[in-house]
């Protein structure tokens, strides 16, 4: 095989053989241009670049086929979308690209992987999809912060073309997955259209904290972003066990005089990656497939499709209530609602109009009814009727 580029500390490998064959392995957070620290001075870690993602792209586009091995928590989601792009148009111009999750694919990593035509995951990989998100620091009115919100639905409609494509599912389901930050393993996945294949090979063992916000990866620690939370089928650690991983093998690190073990959070993410892959296996293996848990998937995905259109509250107790039930029923139960509450609207309107007495009020007598007295002598009669008053 003959050799492209190196392993880099930023970005990934690239290698191709004989010209026809490519393989590519795409590991860390997703930027635009390499993240620096305070100082200016690059960040330490394992990137995926778009600009060297573009350079090298060019250096495999007469392949026939391409092999991309993605182990990704995300990043900006614009580049995310520009590298799925890419390679859209390079298996647009022949080339077959398989896509192989080696640990997990999260946020923009769910991204490149669905540009793939076959996505392979193993039972325990981990694919996440959810909306757009945006930091905001300083001051913002009302009029400001609709503008970014609309934007971010607009990225939310960009995500869900790229899922759809791949899994074939409605707009309406996607965004109910992608608004509950919907996180599936292998098997999952692929019941859901975003996986093509299961590989049943060793992978990754996986645990998380009992808060939900730390992944353990082959014993090494690794922080999910804010508003991240591992999903409940992954098993938890005590409080004790947390401690004791976080502490597992610390890595060296080189710019300590006395090598000592300081390294911050992005940099032990960035030099242990092969090691996160390797958590999910263990953690799946408990995974239920059963065909009633399929089921239960199945009815609550129905739901989701018609959630929008009913009482919150009776999509939550369709759903998770005492009384569960089916997409039909919960329409046949909103149905009886909105009956139920248009006639206790009639019966009010009609309790209003008797308790008003507006039916004891007569009418206006009829024309030939009237009096039909001369002006002369409804004169007189005024008459005579000021006098009865001076008179008493």
């Amino acid at each position: 095989m003959k050799k492209l580029l190196d392993i880099r500390k930023t970005s990934y490998a690239l290698a191709s053989k004989d010209g026809n064959q490519a393989e590519m392995t795409l590991y860390g957070s997703i930027y635009e241009q390499q993240p620096t620290d305070f100082w200016g001075d690059p960040v330490e870690g394992q990137f995926i670049l778009l600009d060297e993602f573009l350079r090298d792209l060019e250096e495999i586009k007469g392949c026939k086929t391409l092999t991309i091995h993605i182990n990704s928590y995300g990043g900006d989601a614009g580049v995310s979308n520009t590298i799925h792009n890419r390679l859209r148009e390079l298996a647009d111009s022949g080339c077959a690209i398989t896509c192989v999750v080696d640990g997990v694919a999260m946020s923009g990593g769910s991204m490149i992987m669905c540009a793939a035509d076959n996505v392979q995951v193993y039972p325990s990989s981990l694919v996440m999809i959810h909306k757009a998100w945006t930091f905001l620091f300083g001051g913002y009115n009302a009029d400001e912060m609709r503008k970014t919100a609309e934007q971010n639905d607009a990225y939310d409609k960009m995500q869900a073309e790229i899922y759809k494509r791949k899994t074939g599912l409605s707009d309406t389901v996607l965004m109910h997955m992608m608004a509950n930050t919907t996180y599936m393993t292998g098997r999952e996945a692929k019941e859901k259209g975003f996986a093509d294949e299961i590989l049943e090979g060793e992978s990754a063992q996986i645990a998380a904290s009992a808060d939900g916000r730390t992944l353990y990866v082959n014993g090494r620690t690794m922080h999910l972003c804010p508003g991240m939370f591992a999903p409940d089928t992954i098993p938890t650690v005590s409080p004790a066990e947390q401690a004791a991983a976080e502490h597992i093998n610390p890595p060296e690190n080189p710019g300590d005089e006395e090598g000592g073990n300081s390294m911050t959070t992005e940099e032990l993410r960035a030099q242990y990656p092969d090691q996160v892959a390797e958590i999910e296996a263990a953690a799946r293996a408990g995974v239920d497939t059963s065909p009633a848990v399929s089921a239960e998937r199945s009815r609550l995905a129905e739901i989701d499709e018609v959630a929008n259109l009913f009482d919150p509250d009776l999509v939550r107790e369709a759903k998770y209530g005492d009384t569960a039930c089916d997409a039909k029923e919960l329409a046949f139960r909103a149905a009886k609602a909105a009956a139920k509450q248009g006639s206790a609207f009639m019966s009010a309107l009609g309790e209003d109009a008797k308790n008003s007495g507006a039916k004891d009020v007569g009418g206006s007598p009829a024309p030939d009814a009237q009096e039909k007295n001369t002006p002369a002598e409804k004169f007189a009669a005024g008459r005579e009727a000021a006098k009865a008053a001076l008179n008493k």
